[in-house]
């Protein structure tokens, strides 16, 4: 199949190429951008204008709801949207220009790492939280402020309202955890750093479920748009509509089921791990302030209080733990002390008042 029958079996139709004075436009400020967000990288940025004016970029036809922009592999080129404004075109060629940068081939052209994504003979791996990985940054390279959206019933603060909010949200609670450098250093250039410190931190069986839970939400969320787009089909008579929309309807709410599910293996996973590894009152201190901090980069959906919960549970334990260290005893179970009775009293006191955006 070659790349222009291959292109329209994904609903991307060829209308023409970009002009050589927008590509090189593009090149020249997103290569600028990089290099100041992320000083660290140590990237050139005539060597960044070079390599991405050198991509062959063109306009296309595209179907509704997906990205206006799609980076194509196997010929290293870049697909627009049709009718974009060239000022609207960067943030989204920030995007797949970072793709190209993660791009690791073998011998044969083949790829095989993308960043975050591995590519195995029968299944890839990491796509989503690439995928989330690559908007954080594209995020940060346009310093676009966090909001508030509501997306499927969940409220959350994310730097990406427009583009995977969802997955942008669970990245960012990853990388609070485990750390933001990490992430940028593996999701540019190819490495297992950041997964593996999220394997040791989290364990590896919970962070693998982690990272197909991300899949699945990906793949859910594009379930949607394509019934979305039959729904506006001319032929989309009653009947069909109806039942489109109770798919519709089953697929929000199994997307809204794996998100919280995901959420909370990630905090229970690093916190009751943490936890088992508290040996002084400095590093209850820190793991305290850690914990609490945590509320801020929460998903949150109407009468589920499992973050909550599991803090007061954890507050309590950790008021176990402190009393004995200072007392030198052994670290064993212990009778709940008064205080912890008092955030057992406080727990639906407990909340994180977040203005809220609908964006359902």
């Amino acid at each position: 199949m070659n790349i222009e029958a291959e292109l329209k079996k994904d609903g991307i139709e060829i209308v023409g190429r970009l002009d050589t004075l927008s590509v090189n436009s593009l090149a020249k400020s997103v290569s600028s951008k990089i290099c100041k967000a992320f000083p660290k990288a140590h990237f050139s940025s005539k060597q960044l204008f070079i390599e991405f004016a050198r991509l062959p970029m063109f306009l296309a036809e595209m179907p509704e709801g997906f990205a206006e922009a799609n980076y194509f592999y196997k010929n290293s080129s870049i697909y627009f949207k049709q009718g974009v404004p060239l000022d609207e075109l960067e943030k989204f060629a920030i995007h797949e220009f970072i793709h190209h940068l993660q791009e690791v081939k073998d011998k044969n052209g083949n790829l095989y790492r993308l960043g975050l994504c591995e590519y195995g003979e029968f299944k890839t791996y990491g796509m989503a939280l690439n995928e989330g990985a690559v908007q954080l940054l594209t995020s940060k390279v346009l310093e676009q402020p966090e909001d508030i959206v509501k997306y499927y019933e969940i409220s959350l603060p994310t730097n990406s309202p427009n583009y995977y909010p969802l997955l942008c949200n669970l990245v960012k609670q990853l990388t609070y955890l485990i750390g933001e450098n990490l992430l940028f250093e593996s999701t540019f250039f190819s490495t297992d750093s950041f997964k593996l410190e999220a394997i040791r931190l989290l364990g590896k069986k919970e962070f693998l479920k982690i990272q197909d839970n991300l899949d699945k939400i990906l793949y859910i969320e594009e379930k949607i748009i394509k019934l979305n787009n039959q729904l506006l089909e001319d032929n989309c008579d009653t009947d069909k509509a109806q039942k489109i929309g109770i798919k519709i309807y089953n697929y929000k709410a199994n997307l809204k089921k794996v998100f919280i599910q995901t959420q909370d293996l990630i905090f229970s996973s690093y916190f009751n791990n943490e936890f088992n590894n508290l040996t002084t009152t400095q590093e209850i201190e820190i793991y305290r302030t850690k914990l609490y901090n945590y509320q801020n980069y929460l998903g949150i959906t109407e009468n589920c209080f499992d973050f909550n919960n599991y803090y007061v549970d954890k507050m309590a334990e950790l008021e176990n733990k402190y009393e004995a260290i200072i007392n030198n005893v052994a670290l064993t179970v212990v009778k709940e002390s008064k205080l912890a009775n008092l955030f057992k009293a406080l727990r639906l006191l407990f909340s994180f008042g977040k203005n809220e955006n609908e964006n359902e």
